[in-house]
């Protein structure tokens, strides 16, 4: 097989495999019980929850330490059976917006987020605001990065 035919089929299987649908690519769901009982083993790991959003409530602009502003941010918590965890959905920094949250009270929902775990200080968002975490509190936080409608 000549050299242009070998280049233009590994061009065709890259291209072909890059637009596959992102959900082939996606991690399986894992159940927020799994997260809450071990919460250090899934401290800034990307996860893939599914679940039922609960106590939407969008937040006030709130500042980062460097003085930059950020608007559109929103919490909710995310329930599947009979646990919950808090959700984060951060602002857009820098551009003054009025943003409504992406879910409602009841939606059935995919979320892509990364998991913040206790004891690892940082910031978080609660239903305060934009919050310092410290050693004695246990906030277990996803911050998601995509969140998707189940539909059943």
């Amino acid at each position: 097989m000549p050299r242009t035919a070998i280049r233009l089929a590994g061009l065709f299987l890259v291209l072909a495999v890059a637009t596959l649908p992102s959900r082939l690519w996606a991690d399986e769901p894992i159940s927020i019980q799994q997260i809450l009982e071990a919460p250090q083993a899934y401290h800034l790991r990307h996860v893939t929850l599914q679940g039922t959003v609960r106590d939407v409530q969008s937040l006030d602009p709130y500042t980062l330490p460097n003085g930059t502003n950020c608007y559109g941010a929103y919490v909710f918590r995310l329930e599947d059976d009979a646990t919950t965890l808090s959700v984060a959905v951060l602002g857009i920094c820098g551009k003054p917006l009025v943003r409504d949250p992406e879910v409602e009270d009841g939606a059935h929902v995919e979320v892509s987020a990364t998991i913040q775990a206790p004891s690892h200080g940082g910031y978080y968002l609660s239903f305060r605001g934009l919050k310092m975490a410290t050693e004695q509190e246990s906030v277990v936080q996803a911050v998601a990065d995509r969140i998707l409608p189940i539909m059943e």
